[in-house]
């Protein structure tokens, strides 16, 4: 695979942390953990259960396709329902065209993630804990793909201004670009600034082919589904997707989760995160460690975006000053922090454009600092299947909650109205008639309102 040669020594097992990973053939291996690694489309796939993960995205492309063929055939059932000729059926009959046009071109584009790899053991799985979040699925951040690669010039341009910005007239040397995405930003910050190998790294496959196919100079079409359409024209638009001119081979991109990146320790000149550090699971505390570990003594840490922190637990949505005290305390020097008020995801197609305020900085690494424990998505007890399960506050609530709700689905008859179905809860002691009428209502209300939803492309 081009590049391979310029990424081996860059990298070590997610699955051990620590052992080089070698070239067997078109992939990576472990040879201390015995761990093959595949690739996707020439894309190394370096998540700690490679397997696994494979398993995972290939059933939420799976997943995703059905919905969109669902969405299809609930389009024409409504089609059928309108004027012949009216505006609203010439909308549906373009609509339909394009879902159709739009989900074959996903299956072509996807086909790579499909491969076929050996199966892990069962055990070395638990030992790992890692999955995919479940709010990530193929479609998330499907927009920006647009944005990188066809309408989001001025965007793209005042984003890479602002890192030039900070970076100030020094060179950036071997560069990670920590969450990538479609990775416009990367491939500017390494065909426009001093680089000299950038690796641009993201966990969903859709954006990483999408970024593969454009950099190697090929055209994309896929639709864009505007959130809030000018025109009936707008509801769907086939885009040419493409790069300004194709990247060298040592610009890089990589399949892996940021929570366990495969990269040796003291491997990057430059870290660069954008748009990522407030939105994974893990917290800033512990993401500021792991970049540390990243970087060589004396290497920079670029970050770019929001800080739209939305933990549940209050005390980890991050203020300004708190994120730069953070960073700081991380073995960095004192950030040098700039704010600018940008535009964001302002399709020419959609109403729905909106500015942003992103928070840039750039810190030095000072001081080594001790490597974080390895990131487990589940606790043990969930995993291994060997100690108690613990009776949570929240388990009891939703254990109340689920077997109410499986009572209600119980009396659905197609006769009882909301009402009757309040009286038996009373009878049988659940709840009182005038708790359970609105119980009810509201559950409905969600069941319906599921059975209602789009595929979200």
């Amino acid at each position: 695979m081009p590049g391979d040669n310029l990424l081996k020594d860059l990298t070590a097992c997610p699955r051990c942390d620590k052992s080089p990973l070698s070239l067997k053939g078109d992939h990576y291996r472990c040879d201390a953990c015995k761990v093959d690694f595949p690739s996707v489309d020439g894309i190394p796939w370096l998540f700690a259960e490679p397997e696994a993960s494979i398993g995972e995205w290939r059933n939420r492309l799976h997943f995703a396709l059905r919905q969109l063929a669902n969405e299809s055939q609930r389009t024409r059932t409504e089609l059928t329902e309108c004027e012949d000729g009216s505006l609203t059926a010439q909308r549906l009959k373009k609509h339909i065209e394009a879902m159709d046009e739009h989900r074959n071109n996903l299956r072509e584009l996807l086909t790579p993630v499909d491969v076929q790899s050996s199966q892990a053991s069962y055990e070395s799985y638990l030992a790992l804990r890692t999955r995919l979040p479940t709010d990530q699925g193929i479609a998330t951040y499907y927009a920006n793909i647009h944005r990188d690669w066809a309408w989001g010039d001025e965007e793209n341009q005042v984003s890479l201004d602002l890192i030039k910005a900070i970076a100030g007239d020094e060179a950036l040397g071997d560069t990670l670009v920590l969450g990538s995405g479609a990775s416009r930003l990367a491939y500017d910050v390494h065909t426009q600034l001093d680089t000299d190998r950038t690796v641009a790294m993201d966990f969903n496959p859709l954006l990483m082919l999408v970024a593969k196919n454009v950099v190697e100079g090929k055209e994309v079409e896929l639709y864009e589904f505007p959130i809030a359409p000018k025109s009936m024209n707008d509801f769907a638009v086939k885009r040419t997707l493409s790069a300004p001119k194709p990247a060298d081979e040592s610009f890089l991109l990589v399949l892996a989760d940021a929570m366990r990146p495969p990269f040796g320790k003291g491997t990057f000149d430059t870290v660069i995160t954008p748009w990522i550090i407030d939105i994974v699971n893990e917290d800033l505390r512990v993401q500021a460690v792991r970049i540390n570990n990243l970087l060589r003594n004396g290497g920079r840490w670029i970050n770019f975006g929001s800080l739209a922190f939305s933990h549940p637990d209050r005390s980890r949505c991050y203020s300004t000053e708190e994120t730069v005290a953070i960073v700081e305390s991380s073995g960095f020097s004192a950030p040098e922090t700039k704010e600018e008020t940008i535009p964001y995801m302002c399709s020419p197609a959609s109403r729905h454009g909106r500015r942003e305020t992103v928070f840039t900085f750039a810190a030095e690494k000072e001081a080594n600092v001790k490597a974080p424990e390895r990131y487990k998505a589940l606790p043990d007890w969930i995993v291994t299947g060997k100690e108690p399960v613990p009776a949570l506050e929240s388990f009891r609530s939703q254990a109340m909650s689920t077997q109410i709700y499986s009572y209600i689905m119980s009396m659905i008859d197609g006769k009882r109205t909301i009402g009757d179905m309040a009286k038996i809860l009373e009878q049988q002691k659940l709840m009182t008639k005038e708790e359970a009428i609105p119980a009810i209502r509201n559950f409905l209300t969600r069941m319906y309102d599921d059975s209602q939803k789009s595929s979200g492309f």
